[in-house]
């Protein structure tokens, strides 16, 4: 059986694409993303007039985060956030430290020191056998070529390799992607490799069923399968089985959604769902810009200045939906209905980097431009049915509804979205880019920033009810709480 993915790594220090990707096996992580951009014009359908912004005054009674602490550490731009356990997270970025950090009260734990150039991926690690005690463990790539795993309670390097050139034996593996595909145990030893794909190289990797694996690579899929050594074979090989060539643009996005489908997201706005098992088509979108059929293709597409616009950066999903963050925009695709039910084509001023979906059907997104939002998935409400004409008019004709005026009407109805992405929430605190954010339940939201900092964002209620706990617990203790007769 092979092992559960854990996450994709990035370890080149060039910046697009950031360089070999690592798909690590045995657990489970997010994956990453990181392709280069296209400089090019790019010949994409045409984008509509520009929504404005939503906005929220500040009366914002539906966002809990209401208090914040800004955490200080980083001297360069902060990348990374990845969550340890119920109460600690690590931070890393542009500086080349690692730092441990308690969600709870925003204290710093620990500062690694290892690398020497910007750190372009942090991941957990699964504890190695060799380690006596059973530490929390994080591996890290950068661009100066090497990949440190850490104790994450000591702060030791546990391993640090360079330049990946060593030798074999284990059966715990994960996978890298460059210019071409390496298998790698947990020792950090190579197994085997593919011959050179691509000069543009692995943008991203997932894990398939039958012991495959798909690699994006530019606008190409590439199906891999895994062959683990056997009695007559003590090797371990990577076979290339299928390449799929449906996208017209480079793929940014590339996930698992669920036991059946993944799916890809490109530069020009394409997202297709594919079958997990036999690697077809399911269904196609590339309406984004516009949720309604195209009424004539000609008039559709002209020569776009800003492909980004309709770049799609991220997915995340629930059971029902996938979820995209495509250009400055979030749209809701409904995987039964097979359509896009919800949107908000200016979600903010910038790019949206990353999105996740909380509980109680809301999501969260961050962008560009700086800012965090809260959104709710939420349900139009039914227009009133057409009061049929009656009386005397209508016997004579005056009252009747005109067919070829109502058409447009109805089909406007039919292709109306059915939901809403409503903002309960804007949280204004970084002033530059928001690269990423963690969700804790019980400790609030973490967000990483271009701006070196780190803010904790604190549901307020919560945080004042703690405090006041806390008081009644120090006045019992020096006996000074007297109860009102």
């Amino acid at each position: 059986m092979m092992p559960k993915l854990l996450k994709n790594l990035y370890l080149d220090g060039s910046p697009h694409p950031p360089g070999p990707k690592f798909l690590l096996l045995q657990g489970h992580l997010e994956l990453g993303s990181g392709l280069g951009r296209s400089n090019s014009w790019t010949c994409c359908p045409c984008i509509s007039q520009k929504s404005p912004l939503q906005t929220i005054g500040e009366e914002q009674t539906q966002n809990p985060y209401t208090e914040l602490l800004v955490l200080k550490a980083h001297h360069d731009i902060v990348r990374f956030l990845v969550q340890l356990d119920e109460y600690r997270f690590a931070s890393a970025g542009d500086d080349g430290i690692v730092v441990v950090w308690n969600a709870q009260t925003g204290e710093k734990l620990l500062e690694l020191n290892g690398h020497t150039q910007k750190i372009t991926a942090i991941i957990t690690f699964p504890s190695l056998e060799v380690c006596e005690e059973k530490n929390q463990l994080i591996l890290t790539a950068s661009a100066d070529r090497t990949v440190i795993v850490w104790d994450c309670d000591t702060g030791r390097q546990v391993q640090k390799v360079s330049c990946f050139q060593s030798t074999v034996k284990r059966l715990d593996i994960w996978l890298s992607g460059g210019n071409d595909l390496c298998v790698w145990n947990r020792k950090l030893d190579l197994l085997c490799k593919t011959s050179h794909l691509s000069d543009t190289g692995i943008s991203a990797l997932i894990e398939i069923p039958k012991n495959c694996v798909v690699a994006a690579v530019g606008k190409e899929l590439i199906i891999f399968r895994l062959v683990t050594p056997t009695g007559e074979s003590l090797e371990w090989d990577i076979l290339e089985i299928k390449r799929l060539l449906d996208h017209q643009d480079n793929i940014l996005s590339l996930v698992n959604i669920n036991d059946l489908s993944f799916v890809t997201g490109s530069h020009v706005g394409e997202m297709i769902i594919w079958n997990i098992l036999d690697w077809t088509v399911q269904t196609r979108e590339c309406n984004f810009w516009d949720p309604s059929p195209q009424l004539d293709t000609q008039q559709e597409i002209k020569l776009c200045q800003k492909p980004n616009d309709i770049s799609i950066h991220h997915f995340t999903w629930d059971e029902e939906n996938v979820f995209a963050a495509v250009g400055r925009g979030l749209y809701v695709y409904n995987l039964q209905v097979k359509r896009v039910i919800a949107c908000q084509k200016t979600a903010h001023d910038s790019s949206v980097l990353h999105i996740a979906k909380l509980p109680n059907r809301q999501l969260i997104s961050c962008s560009e431009d700086g800012s965090v939002r809260i959104w709710e998935l939420r349900e139009k409400q039914q227009l009133a049915a057409e009061p049929v004409p009656t009386g005397f008019f209508n016997m004579w004709g005056f009252g009747r509804v005109n067919k070829q005026a109502s058409q447009p009407v109805k089909k406007q109805q039919e292709n109306a979205t059915p939901c809403s992405l409503e903002l309960i929430g804007d949280l204004i605190g970084h002033s530059s880019s928001v690269e990423m954010f963690l969700y804790f339940e019980d400790h609030g939201l973490v967000t990483c920033s271009a701006d070196h900092l780190i803010i904790l964002w604190k549901n307020g209620e919560r945080e004042s009810g703690l405090r006041s706990l806390k008081l009644f617990q120090k006045l019992e203790e020096n006996g000074d709480l007297h109860l009102a007769v």
